[in-house]
């Protein structure tokens, strides 16, 4: 690949990057750090995505920029207790939050529950409302085969997610360009507008390239954007800067 190839490949990959910090020990200064990077005046991220304890934090210091704040809920476990999870939903979005990753309780779901998990969707989808984003998050490494992958994107997409998202960040096995076509060719299936995160073990260009190439193709080459494609990572925002020429600090560490 050209340098002028690798220069328009970051940059459009930066633009659609939710800059994540999910680790155990993060702290205000490592907030504070993220969302520097991600307005980083060379090129801006879609979004930071950070524990709901750091959304209002979030909020305040990105105030103006267009960098959207997202945060998790049910994560990473995956649970099946609806009425808590709707309770951090509002908290979160009281707090500032725009978007919500939510985990499918893709446990109950692989165990044959599809009404919980389906459940669960449309609660935190009535919380949210239609100003919100709501991203679902399958945890696809823990699927046996692509076709419970499928299953799954239905379920979540008739429910009323916004976005599919392959995975917490957390488990051995998180995004692969296999789980991502599964979840692609659903959405191309799909009677609405909806979008996809990978997320998890995405670190380099080449990485980001090998998913933005499965969706110019399935989708088609300007479907690619910051309200349809996303990706859940912390230490690619360094290599894509590293290429645009610019100096970024330390990734935040972390499984993501």
């Amino acid at each position: 690949m050209s340098d002028a190839a690798e220069t328009a490949l970051a940059r459009r990959a930066l633009a659609l990057l939710d800059l994540t910090d999910l680790t155990d020990n993060c702290s205000e200064g490592a907030i504070r750090d993220l969302c520097t990077r991600a307005a980083w005046p060379g090129g801006k991220v879609a979004a930071v995505c950070v524990w709901p304890q750091f959304v209002g934090l979030s909020r305040t210091l990105l105030a103006g920029s267009g960098v959207k704040v997202a945060t998790v809920v049910n994560f990473p476990e995956g649970g099946t207790d609806i009425e808590r999870t709707c309770e951090d939903t509002e908290e979160a979005l009281e707090d500032g939050a725009d978007e919500i990753d939510l985990v499918l309780p893709y446990r109950a779901f692989l165990s044959g529950d599809a009404d919980t998990a389906r459940a669960m969707v449309e609660a935190v989808r009535d919380v949210t409302g239609q100003g919100r984003m709501l991203k679902v998050i399958l945890e696809t490494g823990s699927y046996p085969d692509q076709d419970s992958i499928a299953a799954a994107s239905r379920l979540a997409i008739a429910a009323g997610a916004d976005f599919i998202k392959t995975s917490t960040g957390k488990s051995a096995v998180s995004a692969t360009p296999e789980a991502a076509m599964t979840m692609l060719t659903e959405i191309r299936s799909a009677k609405r507008p909806v979008g996809l995160k990978p997320s998890g073990g995405i670190r380099t260009l080449a990485d980001a390239g090998t998913y933005l190439a499965l969706a110019d193709r399935i989708m088609g080459p300007d479907w690619a954007g910051p309200a349809t494609f996303r990706f859940g990572a912390s230490g690619l925002h360094a290599a894509l800067v590293s290429v645009l020429g610019g100096a970024a600090a330390e990734p935040a560490r972390g499984s993501y």
